[in-house]
């Protein structure tokens, strides 16, 4: 496995780490773009390099569907593919699996669905989510699971625990590259006892790091953050904890705060393209008119090449006029943004001063301006 991670400093359960993926060092804790096509829409690889980010993540399901594993594997992998230097995280698909596809149906063996581009028949199983990874080349790779609904009964999160550890041992059996990482992902939804259950048989698989997943599916913030801190304790101290696909800048830092490493969410991209950036001091609303002659940047002090170069009205502008520059301007500020925010949790940490830290960037949130 080319992965290690040391963990440097602890405030309170706040972690500082130094994640090394190929040789690439990775300051955690991290939040890492999503480019769920071998793209972060919008963006060129210069342009997410540009943002400090050296991770970010692809997605098995949609590259599985086009362009095929097999035509990315022949132009060289995802890194040659999207010319992207950094690391690559490839998440198994399975929650695409759930969310996306039609008539699936689950069985101990995998899933079989019917794509949601043209209606094709196809089926995922625990060995084919990795084969594909490896196909795709990406440095980390996520072993498929099952991803319950909120608010399901007992007897079907019970299901999908089971059924994510066996998958979960498939996996870690099938994986055959000397150069891609596999991660557990551990479920559970809000309840301890089965998040318990499932960490302690992941760990006996010794993956070199966990993830966290099952949150963000319509649990409340407030239902997840109870649940955060206990469910990431139940993790290895010595190996990156990872929450899969929560992201509000105040969810980063509840994460930080109960102990995650490592973050992603397509929310600063997404909200980008409706015409709405992050800043210090809250949510920025591009297409409102009080945009319109403001000479002033996105945010003040910040250093992207948006809030260098152009004025809000500038950016307000193009998104009256629905001219494709503005989501690109608006994507490279907010991942600016989210990186620097966590940049500022890691200093933080480092000085041992993360709780006042958090605390200030969420009495900020509130605000829009």
């Amino acid at each position: 496995m080319s992965l290690s991670f040391n963990l440097l400093k602890k405030d309170g359960t706040a972690r500082r780490g130094i994640l090394n993926v190929r040789g690439i060092a990775i300051d955690t804790p991290v939040f890492m773009p999503v480019g769920t096509l071998a793209t972060v829409k919008g963006l060129t690889s210069d342009q997410i390099a540009d943002t400090t980010a050296k991770i970010i993540l692809a997605n098995t399901y949609h590259l599985a569907l086009r362009p095929g594993p097999d035509t990315v594997q022949a132009m060289g992998g995802l890194h040659k593919f999207m010319n992207w230097n950094g690391a690559i995280l490839t998440d198994s698909g399975g929650f695409q699996v759930f969310s996306l596809a039609h008539d699936c149906k689950i069985t101990d063996q995998g899933a079989a669905f019917r794509s949601h581009l043209d209606g094709t028949l196809l089926d995922l199983s625990p060995e084919k989510a990795i084969a594909i990874q490896e196909k795709l080349g990406a440095d980390i790779a996520m072993c498929l699971d099952v991803c319950p609904p909120f608010g399901c009964d007992l007897d079907q999160l019970k299901k999908a625990v089971d059924r994510t550890i066996l998958w979960a041992s498939r996996c870690r059996g099938s994986a055959k590259s000397p150069t891609q990482s596999v991660f557990g992902i551990v479920q559970g939804g809000t309840n301890l006892a089965l998040r318990e259950y499932c960490a302690k048989e992941l760990i006996k698989l010794d993956f070199p790091g966990y993830a966290l997943g099952g949150f963000s599916v319509g649990e409340t913030p407030a239902q997840m953050v109870a649940v955060l801190g206990q469910s990431a304790s139940f993790l290895p101290e010595n190996k990156p904890r990872y929450l899969m696909g929560v992201g509000r800048p105040e969810d980063l830092l509840d994460g930080v705060y109960n102990g995650i490493d490592m973050f992603d969410c397509v929310m600063p991209s997404r909200n980008a393209r409706n015409a709405t950036g992050f800043s210090s001091f809250g949510k920025l609303r591009m297409r409102n008119s009080e945009h319109r002659r403001s000479e002033k940047p996105l945010e003040a002090g910040c250093n992207c090449y948006c809030c260098v170069h152009h004025t809000r009205a500038y950016v307000h502008h193009l998104f009256m006029a629905e001219e494709m520059l503005g989501a690109t301007l608006l994507t490279i500020h907010n991942l600016n943004y989210y990186c620097r925010l966590m940049q500022g949790a890691r200093d933080a940490i480092d000085l041992g001063q993360f709780e006042s830290y958090r605390a200030d960037c969420l009495a900020r949130f509130d605000a829009e301006t």
